[in-house]
């Protein structure tokens, strides 16, 4: 890291946690029911935020890096696998050929993070169900779980960027895992996942190494009872959401950095769909059944990344671009919602 680089990531995370801060402290201190209302505008600050950087890398994406000439840009370029030619320009040309490819792996990035993270939602209304959790306690649970969600995504985002420059053969193995992940994903779209909490990884770990209250305790997390502390079971429940959450990271982070080589850019992707995922959980998680074909989309999209990652050397010579895999993202995308729109779950009927 340069102190360009230092300075910016800075910056980036201290809005970040600022806003988060305000959330939990002033707006939403009180634990209550999400409205339909609320996370509909609270979804929507999200985007606007991610949509807002979005022209921040356009127009000065260079700031990232600290790119101040030629010879700095062609070295980020060579360094992160711009899909770009910028040899034969003058440096404010090939700067804006540069940030407008930031900018789209930027854009796209995000746009995959923010399709599996509905498949992520999937899983987490199950947890709650399946624990039995006050819906009222729902969002405390969901902030605490970003929280978690951001710090493990940094360490998970710089650790496989650092892996990827000095072994680049990982490239074929994060993409190999993606169609693994798709086609299982095909297979089993209309199998009904359960989850059985006395059975789960954590809830096992949990009870076998601490104290375990056994019953919620309104929002805490934490209570001390004769003198003795114990973990509720609403921290279970935490901790849960978090373990599920690492599973997810391996198939979405890998899944960008199929997009971009820039550890940088792959984190404020990644950041802002997390960010957005607990209004989107709230906004979802009363129509989820009427797309009925997202799951065969996003396991068509897995397995296109995966492809590309492993073709990723071969697509870059005949010219396949950043915004050649946002087209195709945005097609399979838009083609499972509408199906899923126009072609309604038949009901089966009573004889």
């Amino acid at each position: 890291m340069n102190w360009h680089e230092i300075l910016f990531f800075s910056l980036f995370n201290l809005f970040i946690f600022a806003v988060l801060f305000l959330d939990l402290k002033v707006i939403g201190k009180n634990s209550h029911v999400i409205s339909f209302k609320e996370s509909l505008i609270w979804s929507i600050i999200w985007i606007l935020f991610a949509l807002t950087f979005f022209v921040l890398i356009k127009y000065h994406g260079d700031w990232i890096h600290g790119i101040s000439d030629l010879e700095r840009l062609k070295e980020v370029v060579k360094l992160h696998d711009h899909p770009i030619r910028i040899d034969n320009l003058d440096f404010e040309s090939a700067l804006q050929v540069y940030r407008n490819n930031l900018a789209l792996e930027y854009l796209t990035g995000y746009l995959i993070e923010k399709a599996l993270s509905v498949d992520n939602i999937f899983v987490m209304i199950m947890i709650f169900i399946a624990f039995g959790v006050n819906p009222k306690y729902y969002k405390r649970v969901l902030f605490w779980g970003i929280i978690g969600a951001v710090i493990m995504r940094f360490i998970f985002i710089f650790l496989s960027a650092a892996l990827i420059q000095k072994f680049s053969w990982i490239l074929l193995v994060f993409g190999g895992l993606l169609i693994f992940t798709g086609v299982k994903m095909f297979i089993t779209r209309n199998k009904k996942e359960k989850i059985e909490p006395e059975k789960h990884p954590v809830v096992k770990f949990a009870s076998k190494f601490f104290s375990v209250y056994p019953r919620y305790v309104r929002h805490h997390f934490f209570i001390k009872k004769d003198g003795r502390n114990y973990m509720t079971p609403l921290f279970i429940v935490l901790l849960v959401i978090e373990f599920s959450d690492v599973i997810f990271a391996v198939d979405s982070v890998p899944a960008i950095f199929s997009i971009t080589k820039d550890p940088y850019i792959v984190y404020f992707s990644n950041i802002f769909a997390i960010l957005g995922l607990r209004s989107l959980f709230f906004l979802l998680s009363n129509v989820m059944n009427k797309f009925r074909f997202l799951k065969l989309g996003l396991s068509v999209l897995l397995t296109f990344i995966g492809v590309k990652m492993i073709l990723h050397t071969w697509l870059k010579e005949i010219g396949f671009t950043t915004a050649h895999s946002l087209y195709i993202i945005l097609f399979i995308l838009t083609v499972s919602i509408v199906a899923s729109v126009l072609i309604p779950e038949k009901k089966e009927i009573n004889h």
